[in-house]
């Protein structure tokens, strides 16, 4: 077997993993209102269970309900939590995973509107993110939290939970008194490192006398915090020891705080295995086995790590969101049918932080999360689809239908699918959307939907063929506002510069400061143009991912991109653009191309000449409103479940 590295079952103290597939505690918020285990919750751990995973951890569990970091975060602070607990840990069982239970005190990262009471942290120092002082803890509050982690690991191991991890990692309580940038006590938890780290030696301790010595204990921490004062490698392989000799079994290495969460849960900016130097560096510290993450998503660089030693486990985190199956298609070699993680942040982290959503899903899939919802169920009966647009919806549409059962054609107007989703891959740190396009697909071609390319689909042509549904998945174009001057020959649109069919001169002037101006900006200067970015709103790239961000508005800093923000642009002139600043009026200066990124317009003349010929009609993605793609993957999919 080619990854035979990765199906070498492994010891964690006395407990044996089948495999090194590792499902890290990723935040979903799927847990009901009062901390137990939902059913939703249950769907989506089963499923990557069934996937094939060796460890699965539960995401964050608090040992306190005043250390809640998120709404519906699942508790284990009393008894009345073993039942849903235990429901789970039996389900999961059923397929051979090992399950652990993840311990966490949200300290000074969460808010009173979460907790319930002002936060608490070793010192009185507030969070960058949360910004909320919180009381600082007594030396007789520190020994009462190491207790309820020790009851809580004994609860767990009533619910037969086979190890608990603690969260010693992201600026959490744990990490907090670890850390010189969150810890300024000068008692006997302050100072010195060892004084530093007695909180967490102590748990473990509270822990082997209430769970039991062979109960395994998983200690999470970050390895490089990313903050002034904060753990660098260095210490931090001093503090691996000292872990080490306080009982731990395990070392699961991650990065980041609240205050640097951008490369906690990196973008596509951040290479692959970004991490796995610093799990490296702490495997050779200690005799521990050792956790890897960070953007791990490739089986040949899984294997590579363990056969390498660099580490021992790996965690694919949001891998395992994107594909439950990847260990299960992995063993099987069917590695074309992996659903790759893009990296994007949209469905995952970003939801999670959306006021609106709060629940984790994935762009790439969309049954993410929804396993309880969503199920493809064979069709009762056959029908003739033809799908108009092979961009992401129509995509998704077309292999999910063919999947059921349905006879599916496909028409895209270009000769390679993706539609505007492959013009946003040829901009910096997006290549990784190709994956999920060529991903997309081959399974359309494995399920049997036919694809026609270069094919310009008309009504003539989409009735011939008899359908019984047609979907609409045409996408958007680029839109032209009404600009004085604004059919000028200086004037390009950014998809065309994107694609290469137009080259602009050396000083540009980007008109739209959103995803596609800037992501348009960040190409350009990268390949050397002088570029000004103009913006109506106060702020650029406000519709992009918060961790995304950071990196592209960095990379423009650092090419000297010129951003002008607030001004509404009202005429373009034969060598300058006019515009206006509250009541100022603007001329922003000289500029050799001027380029429209000012948003889309849907494209759906088809839908008026068959709303009345056809007896299902769907339009869906760009067609029905240009969003984002994981709108329009969403979109395809719930599409394809109901025809």
């Amino acid at each position: 077997m080619a990854f035979k590295e990765l199906f070498t079952p492994l010891k964690i103290g006395v407990l044996e993993v089948k495999n090194r597939f590792v499902v890290p505690p990723m935040g979903t918020n799927f847990a009901n209102p009062d901390g137990t285990v939902s059913e939703k919750l249950i769907e989506y751990l089963k499923a990557r269970a069934r996937g094939g995973w060796g460890l699965i951890t539960l995401e964050i569990v608090a040992v306190d309900p005043r250390g809640k970091a998120v709404p519906n975060q699942l508790g284990i602070w009393d008894d009345g939590f073993i039942e849903g607990l235990s429901k789970l840990t039996s389900e999961l069982h059923r397929y051979g995973a090992t399950v652990v239970l993840q311990l966490h005190h949200a300290g000074r990262q969460t808010n009173k509107a979460v907790s319930g009471s002002q936060p608490v942290a070793p010192s009185p120092l507030s969070c960058p993110v949360c910004r909320e002082v919180p009381r600082e803890l007594s030396p007789e509050e520190i020994y009462e939290l190491v207790e309820k982690f020790g009851r809580a690991a004994h609860r767990g191991r009533e619910a037969n939970f086979d190890a608990v991890e603690l969260h010693g990692a992201h600026g959490y309580l744990i990490a907090q008194f670890m850390s010189s940038f969150s810890n300024r006590r000068v008692d006997e938890f302050g100072g010195y490192l060892f004084n530093r780290l007695r909180f967490p030696r102590e748990i473990i301790k509270s822990i082997r006398l209430q769970a039991g010595a062979d109960f395994p204990v998983i200690f999470r921490f970050s390895a490089d915090e990313k903050m002034p004062d904060g753990h660098r490698l260095e210490e931090s392989k001093t503090v691996a020891r000292l872990i080490e000799e306080a009982g731990a079994d395990a070392l699961h290495v991650s990065m980041g705080t609240y205050g640097a969460l951008q490369y906690t849960v990196a973008p596509s900016d951040v290479p692959p295995g970004y991490m796995l130097s610093y799990a490296e560096e702490v495997k050779r510290a200690v005799q521990l086995p050792v956790i890897a993450v960070g953007r791990i998503s490739d089986p040949f660089m899984a294997a590579d790590t363990v056969r390498n030693k660099r580490a021992d486990l790996v965690a694919w985190g949001r891998q395992s969101l994107t594909d439950p199956e990847t260990p299960n298609k992995v063993a099987a070699g069917r590695l074309e049918e992996i659903a790759p993680c893009i990296a994007c942040n949209q469905g995952c982290i970003g939801n999670l932080f959306d006021p609106e959503k709060q629940k984790a899903t994935c762009l790439v899939n969309p049954f993410c999360g929804r396993e309880n919802e969503m199920k493809i169920i064979r069709a009762s009966t056959s029908k003739k689809i033809a799908v108009v647009g092979g961009g992401p919806a129509g995509l998704m549409a077309s292999w999910i239908a063919a999947l059921r059962g349905h006879d599916v054609i496909l028409y895209h107007n270009e000769k390679s699918p993706g539609g505007q989703w492959r013009i946003g891959s040829l901009a910096p740190a997006k290549q990784d959307i190709t994956k999920a396009i060529s991903y997309y697909q081959y399974m359309a071609e494995k399920y049997g939907v036919e694809l026609n390319f270069n094919v310009e689909a008309d009504e003539e042509l989409i009735m011939s063929r008899n359908p019984d549904v047609v979907i609409i998945a045409t996408g958007a174009k680029p839109y032209k506002p009404p600009i004085k001057g604004i059919d000028s020959p200086r004037i390009l649109m950014a998809t065309d510069v994107l694609e290469g069919h137009f080259q602009p001169g050396d000083k540009v002037l980007i008109i739209g400061g959103g995803l596609v101006g800037c992501e348009t900006a960040d190409f350009l200067a990268q390949q050397g143009y002088e570029v000004t970015l103009a913006e109506m709103l106060e702020e650029i790239a406000s519709d992009i991912q918060d961790f995304v961000r950071f990196f592209l508005l960095k990379r423009l800093r650092e090419y000297g991109v010129t951003v002008e923000k607030g001004i509404k642009v009202e005429e373009i002139l034969d060598t300058t653009v006019k515009g206006v600043r509250g009541e100022e009026e603007i001329f922003l200066g000289e500029f050799d191309s001027i380029i429209l990124a000012t948003g889309a317009t849907s494209i759906r003349q088809l839908q008026e000449t068959l709303k009345e010929r056809v007896p299902e009609l769907y339009t869906i993605g760009d067609a029905f409103s240009p969003r984002k793609a994981i709108n329009a993957i969403e979109e395809g999919a719930w599409a394809a479940l109901k025809v």
